[in-house]
């Protein structure tokens, strides 16, 4: 409805009536307009309505929903059930084109437009989280895993000499076939025991560029977010030994957004040295469905070649989902989320200590994890899970790895 069909309506129902319902439909349209503006994600979140009647516009702008459109071609956007249709708010062109993942779509001015106004928003979110200096960032419709992939492949046409990834220790399988699947030889370094924590190595992971030659590096991925005996990597540390031996710095934040201090290391990190991307998840931050990553970095142009080496299309039901969820949220909603999480977490601490110690157990003590608590037991049960996961993964890939 705009201004002349609201006139037109006062033939038909009083007009105060009609200016009533004008009054609130600019109300909606004042919210859009901010966040066109602004490209920031809103202090209060908005209402269901707001936000479906902001995607309804963006739906009419894509040609798949032009009156009168008959698509004849590969990329018309026709979909055969209308269910599938509602699903994605009639969104069906997804987003980029072949050359490009950022890029905008001559078809899809809407679904391109939803893309654009996604990425500024989680931008944004990522600075109030804690990375204030972060320069870009984009949503890509895959997890974790496969997002630090496509950062090590586009590392490759910087590098092309380099065989190693430097990797302080962790267990988790996607992290280490991340770096497989893009054609590269792990080389793990062992953790040190400092009480009851697992932390990095600094000494042994610089032995270990200098014995391999650094030019033949294609970077150190180190980890924030991870389970309790192990803690955050020494990110600052880390970041200073790459801009010395001039070697990329990969991040894997997985979980990360949702702890202050895993921001703070990247933010600290980006400050005091070197730190080219940083990788996390939207369903672990953002309590959205599996998925969809963030990739984001402090240099504009290496995050836009990022998404370049993206090939095709993609999917827009991340971006959807997130976007959604942060309207809906607002800044001030997720905010509080935050917070409540630090509490919730400090809670379960002093719960699990009691029960520990009820059973002759104790809770490790690990303060440099703000995510993740472990016990006594716990240790005890699972001496060799390092050794089971890399040597797992070794044995199904065939590929070498280097401790």
């Amino acid at each position: 409805m705009n201004e002349e069909n609201f006139r037109l309506s006062e033939r038909l129902v009083s007009s105060s009536y009609v200016r009533q319902g004008s009054q609130a439909r600019r109300s909606h349209e004042q919210l859009i307009r901010h966040l066109l503006e602004q490209g920031k994600c809103p202090e209060e979140g908005w209402s269901e309505s707001t936000v479906e009647l902001l995607l309804s516009e963006l739906a009419v702008m894509d040609s798949n929903n032009f009156l009168g459109n008959c698509g004849v071609g590969e990329r018309e956007g026709r979909v055969a059930s209308g269910l599938v249709a509602r699903r994605h708010y009639r969104l069906i062109h997804g987003i980029g084109r072949s050359g490009d993942i950022a890029a905008v779509q001559p078809k899809a001015a809407g679904s391109s437009l939803l893309n654009k106004l996604t990425n500024s928003v989680v931008l944004d979110i990522l600075k109030l989280s804690g990375v204030r200096s972060v320069a870009s960032c984009f949503v890509v419709p895959m997890a974790t895993g496969m997002s630090l992939t496509l950062c090590f492949l586009t590392l490759r046409h910087r590098r092309p000499k380099a065989r190693f990834i430097v990797w302080p220790r962790i267990d988790q399988k996607s992290c280490f076939k991340a770096m497989i699947t893009a054609g590269f030889e792990p080389v793990v370094v062992e953790n040190v025991l400092e009480g009851d924590e697992l932390r990095t190595d600094l000494e042994a992971v610089e032995r270990k560029i200098e014995e391999l030659g650094a030019e033949n590096v294609l970077c150190v991925h180190s980890t924030t977010s991870c389970f309790a005996p192990r803690v955050p990597d020494r990110l600052e540390e880390l970041a200073v030994l790459c801009s010395k031996h001039d070697i990329p710095h990969v991040v894997n934040n997985a979980y990360g957004v949702q702890s202050s201090k895993c921001m703070h290391l990247i933010q600290q990190g980006s400050r005091v040295g070197r730190i080219d991307a940083f990788v996390q998840s939207l369903d672990k931050n953002f309590m959205v469905p599996v998925g969809g990553a963030i990739i984001a970095g402090f240099n504009e142009a290496f995050i836009q070649e990022i998404s370049k080496m993206y090939p095709g299309r993609a999917s827009a039901s991340p971006s959807l989902d997130v976007l959604i969820t942060l309207l809906t949220l607002g800044a001030g909603g997720y905010k509080k989320l935050l917070s409540e999480r630090k509490e919730v977490f400090s809670f379960l601490a002093e719960e699990l200590k009691t029960l520990a110690s009820a059973h002759g157990e104790r809770l490790l003590h690990t303060p440099h994890n703000p995510i993740s608590l472990g016990s006594s037991r716990w240790a005890r049960s699972r001496p060799s899970a390092d050794t089971r996961s890399v040597a797992s993964c070794r044995t199904r890939t065939g590929i070498p790895v280097r401790t």
